[in-house]
């Protein structure tokens, strides 16, 4: 049938703007790009966790070492603040990430919004 109407003379008389698709090749063409759209959504959604899970790491890790080199400058007993972590030039600025407090000798770093339950 299709290789009838395509052998008519009307049909071949038509121009390609005139043609255009079908509407079952559009249909397909608009499912495909929707399977596609979904799948990088999945795929892409996860990676802002990811980064913010490594910075809270890197930061709880700066902050340990820069602890432990004030410690050895001054006085291995000492307790910095960060205040004092910054002023000391061993932290570039104060963390917006964790917040230090010192119980019994021992540095705890509490998380900050988004870094609440991360270890590090």
């Amino acid at each position: 049938m299709l290789q009838h109407i395509r052998a008519s003379e009307t049909w071949s008389a038509k121009n390609k703007v005139q043609r255009g698709f079908t509407l079952v090749e559009l249909l397909v063409v608009i499912s495909i790009l929707g399977i596609l759209a979904a799948v990088v959504v999945f795929s892409v959604s996860g990676i802002s966790d990811k980064g913010q899970t490594s910075a809270c790491k890197s930061d709880s890790s700066e902050i340990h070492t820069a602890i432990a080199a004030y410690q050895a400058k001054n006085n291995a007993t000492d307790e910095p603040t960060m205040v004092q972590l910054v002023s000391g030039g061993l932290l570039t600025a104060p963390s917006t990430l964790y917040s230090v407090a010192w119980s019994a000798g021992a540095v705890t770093l509490t998380g900050i919004n988004a870094c609440v339950g991360v270890a590090g």
